[in-house]
């Protein structure tokens, strides 16, 4: 009894959910040019290219940070000093509890504003780094060292506490043991969420248009607004949600591929986890077993 009442108040929410849907749909003057979706992914222009390479770009060096401040924030919450673990949990608490918005709009505006800090133009072998994109950068990084923390926290607990104690009977420091026996364990444990992160960081970089990096999600946002595809929202973005696939295609294979070496010689080779398509879709019983 209790189960048909469930079908029928589920096909009743169908019915009203098809019947808003049908409601919402009106005839349209909207003339579809699909050249601009075509011409976009397979004949991008400069200014798309640019705005895929700044994604590229930005993503690795502020996943980078993110990895070395986890590192370092992993290290402090587990530490035997009060005060070292104190700032280190307040770190994780602040960046994890605020909104990623927030945090680039205060270090980029707020920062400068008060004169704190002005985000002048880098200049770099040869290139030079525009402020915003350096306070992008910052704010990414930060943002992703409170996670990351967590992160390599756990793998550093997952690894037997044993290995610490037979380091330090050979007479390793524990800066020694920890960086040549306990990390490169941990990192079986770290990579797959480490591949994960930096997968939402790709798509995460297109917070900054709040302060005008020429990200992806920049370039198409502004070929909307003038150009011979102006006010075309529907076939651009569709053109920027296909390259984000792209990016986060061709990192899922490479992630499956770093996550398959590190399980050679362990019992995690030999399980049926998911295959590449699984990474790349994010579900299991899409890819089934290895390849």
């Amino acid at each position: 009894m209790r189960n048909s009442r469930t079908r029928l108040a589920a096909r009743l929410a169908g019915f009203v959910a098809i019947a808003l849907l049908m409601a919402g749909c009106g005839s349209s003057r909207y003339q579809y040019n699909w050249n601009i979706v075509i011409d976009s992914v397979i004949r991008p222009d400069r200014l798309i290219l640019v705005g895929v390479w700044t994604t590229l770009w930005v993503s690795v060096v502020s996943q980078l940070i993110g990895v070395i401040l986890g590192v370092f924030g992993a290290l402090g919450r587990l530490s035997k000093l009060r005060l070292v673990r104190g700032l280190a949990g307040f770190y994780v608490w602040f960046f994890r509890g605020t909104p990623l918005l927030v945090q680039i709009s205060f270090i980029y505006f707020g920062l400068g504003v008060t004169g704190i800090y002005n985000w002048p133009d880098l200049g770099l072998f040869g290139l030079t780094i525009g402020g915003a994109i350096q306070a992008g950068i910052v704010a990414l990084g930060v943002n992703e060292g409170a996670y990351m923390t967590e992160i390599v926290r756990a793998g550093i607990l997952a690894v037997d506490p044993g290995q610490m104690e037979a380091a330090k009977s050979l007479g390793m420091t524990y800066r020694k043991a920890m960086r040549r026996i306990v990390l490169p364990q941990a990192a079986r444990v770290i990579v797959p969420p480490l591949g994960n992160e930096f997968n939402n960081m790709l798509k995460t970089t297109s917070l900054l248009v709040i302060i005008s990096v020429p990200e992806l999600y920049v370039t198409f946002s502004r070929k909307n607004a003038s150009g011979p595809t102006v006010f075309h929202p529907f076939e651009l973005f569709i053109a920027a949600a296909i390259w984000y696939l792209l990016l986060t295609s061709i990192w899922g294979l490479i992630q499956a591929q770093i996550e398959r070496r590190l399980a050679r010689g362990t019992n995690a080779a030999a399980d049926d986890g998911p295959g590449m398509r699984g990474r790349i879709l994010g579900a299991s019983w899409l890819g089934g077993g290895r390849r």
